[in-house]
């Protein structure tokens, strides 16, 4: 699970990137503002922390995301490479700090990084369309005509400036393309770096224009506060709950963005709890049972008989796995079973 952070110049990616991954500070940000580079982030998870407080175990693992920073718009075939594109626009004001493009406009940034994807794509899709005549040239009993007229269909809506994650693909059209990396047709998360001042705000200082992106498929935008996160990871556990609540904030900015980007992946999580360890497990949505099994261990898979499953939310109602029982909210599940977000299961399994 990939997530590739890109932006201008001077937006606050470089900041964003390494607090989200607890890189070092020491690390030289004119290195960090031209290189690739690949840190992990945890996806918090406030339900985490209460399984924790209650089993007690000696180790408490989250979710992780694999971030990496592009250094710039420049470096496509990286991109190529990632499941989920964050965007970090600036949209706080600051004249010590010149904008890269001028004056400083979230709509207009934001609409000059999609152009250049979809012109990135645009010519990987004229290229590809060359080679495919060619291919059936030399054989023209290799069929490639549902390729071609996919590829033709992506044309139309690139050739309209609009990016190609508001289509919706059935599922033989994703195989076709997969591995292709289009750029526009990855989800989309435009991350605001906003001001103090916008935290006062009614929606953190999301504009009329930029809530449009809101209802575009595939898309989501949401509001940081880059200045206020570095002064947040400066604080103790106690401070940052006295702080965020002088804010007016419920969590921090950079929790929100990592679960934003997991969602983004189409992930969801399952817990395992027990006095070793309580852990977060990410699978896509939509996985079965004996395929969630393996997300732990591929022998649990292969070994699979049942799942013990009660969900999160009931197990903190009644508060123990005895009273779920009891209450019949404890189940046993096969290997057909749909794991649902926030499910905690324990796999019966022989090898």
């Amino acid at each position: 699970m990939k997530v590739g952070i890109l932006g201008y110049p001077q937006v606050g990616r470089t900041t964003l990137f390494s607090m989200l991954t607890k890189l070092e500070k020491s690390i030289d940000k004119s290195f960090l503002a031209t290189e690739t580079v690949v840190g992990v982030a945890k996806v918090n998870d406030p339900r985490l922390t209460i399984l924790t407080g209650m089993f007690k175990p000696k180790k408490t693992i989250p979710a992780t995301l694999d971030l990496v920073d592009l250094g710039g718009v420049g470096k496509k075939e990286v991109l190529r490479n990632v499941d989920v594109l964050v965007h970090v626009v600036r949209a706080f004001h600051d004249e010590a700090v010149p904008h890269v493009n001028g004056e400083v406009d979230p709509v207009r940034d934001i609409a000059a990084m999609e152009l250049e994807l979809i012109i990135s794509d645009l010519a990987w899709i004229e290229d590809r369309l060359e080679k495919v005549d060619k291919e059936q040239k030399k054989a023209p009993k290799v069929c490639l005509d549902s390729e071609k007229e996919l590829l033709r269909r992506f044309r139309t809506q690139l050739e309209s400036e609009r990016p190609l994650r508001e289509l919706v693909l059935h599922d033989d059209e994703e195989k076709l393309i997969l591995g292709y990396g289009f750029l526009s047709l990855k989800p989309m998360l435009f991350v605001l770096n906003i001001g103090e001042d916008a935290l006062a705000q009614p929606g953190y200082g999301v504009t009329t224009a930029l809530n449009l992106y809101e209802d575009k498929p595939n898309t989501r935008i949401l509001s940081v506060c880059a200045k206020i996160e570095a002064e947040l990871a400066q604080l103790g556990s106690n401070d940052v709950a006295m702080f965020m609540s002088d804010l007016g904030l419920n969590e921090s900015g950079l929790d929100r963005l990592a679960r934003e980007a997991y969602g983004l992946l189409g992930r969801i999580s399952f817990f395992t709890v027990g006095s070793d360890e309580v852990r977060a497990w990410p699978i896509r949505r939509g996985t079965l049972a004996k395929k969630a099994a393996g997300a732990i261990h591929s022998d649990i898979e292969r070994g699979f008989i049942r799942a013990e499953v009660v969900h999160y939310n009931d197990f903190i109602q009644y508060e123990s796995m005895a009273t779920c029982k009891e209450k019949g909210v404890f189940r046993l599940e096969g290997k057909e079973y749909l794991v649902k977000e926030g499910d905690m299961i324990n796999f019966r399994f022989n090898v």
